[in-house]
């Protein structure tokens, strides 16, 4: 399909703003999806949320290694745990930071033809569930962020 362009902080207030919910499962939310699909894997990220690329509708998409999982309208129904990661963002390139989030997590979302499921995250799926359903609403990592660690991660040659 396309890769599209990836919003960034600070270009655009989209990614300040809630997502709609989804009512229409037709082509063009096919298309977004596999858009987004191919545009995180183009920018080597672990997720994409549709407000990253413009898009004011409540979808992601998530791969951390386990395969593609397209989640529409997601809702996290249960969080347990803690943990403290550093995250980054394709939105916020060239930053990163350490951030509190569940251990594991429940999301109840619906697929691309608006069939209910429901998906348990742990470690790094967790993280990017969570990071991915709050750009629906609007928040980024850097809001959460209890430390900065931009430079830290520069100097190991993690981030340029």
């Amino acid at each position: 399909m396309a890769i599209r362009r990836i919003m960034e902080l600070g270009q655009d207030d989209v990614l300040r703003k809630r997502a709609r919910r989804v009512e229409k499962f037709d082509d063009r939310l096919a298309a977004l999806l596999t858009d987004m699909a191919e545009t995180m894997e183009a920018g080597d990220g672990a997720g994409l949320a549709a407000p990253q690329v413009g898009v004011l509708k409540r979808c992601c998409v998530v791969n951390v290694g386990e395969g593609l999982i397209e989640l529409v309208n997601p809702e996290i129904v249960s969080r347990e745990g803690e943990m403290t990661v550093i995250e980054a963002c394709l939105s916020v390139p060239g930053r990163a930071g350490r951030v509190v989030r569940p251990e594991r997590v429940t999301v109840r979302a619906q697929d691309r033809f608006g069939n209910p499921f429901e998906i348990h995250g742990e470690g790094m799926l967790a993280v990017c569930l969570c990071h991915e359903i709050d750009h629906l609403d609007g928040v980024l990592y850097v809001d959460r962020m209890i430390e900065d660690c931009t430079e830290e991660l520069r100097e190991k040659g993690a981030i340029s």
